[in-house]
Parts: C-alpha cells; structure tokens; sequence
C-alpha cells in the first residue's frame, strides 16, 4: 500500500543536500519517490508502508546530518 508523507528537514541550504538525502532516501527499499523542496525545507516521499516504516526514512535523513522538523 503506498502512503505519502512530507517531512519538515532542517539543515537543507543548497544543491547538494537536496542530492544527498534524495539518493540515501530512494535507495531505501520500499521507496518509490523522493523530492526535497529547498525553499520550504520539506522532503516529499511516497512509499510503500508494507516494505518500510517512516522511522527508516527519517533515521537515513538524520544520519545525513539533517535533522526533522516537528
């Protein structure tokens, strides 16, 4: 089943950090989009929740020195 959510990141301010979390966050599998919108500091994702859990996709954002948003 593919869910949605948008994620508010913090840290984001150029190029590369809309690379590095796009590219750690699709190879997760389950993942089916990524898109980070630099401007508003949210990432996009859709994924299937019967393969990964939203835990995942935050934890890959984390350890790419972001932090999430409340």
């Amino acid at each position: 089943m593919v869910d949605h959510v948008t994620l508010k990141v913090e840290g984001m301010s150029c190029g590369h950090c809309v690379k590095a979390i796009e590219s750690s966050v699709t190879e997760i599998s389950g993942v089916d989009n990524v898109q980070v919108h630099l401007e508003n500091g949210t990432v996009d994702v859709e994924f299937n929740k019967d393969v990964v859990e939203i835990e995942q996709i935050t934890n890959t954002i984390e350890e790419q020195g972001y932090t999430i948003g409340k």
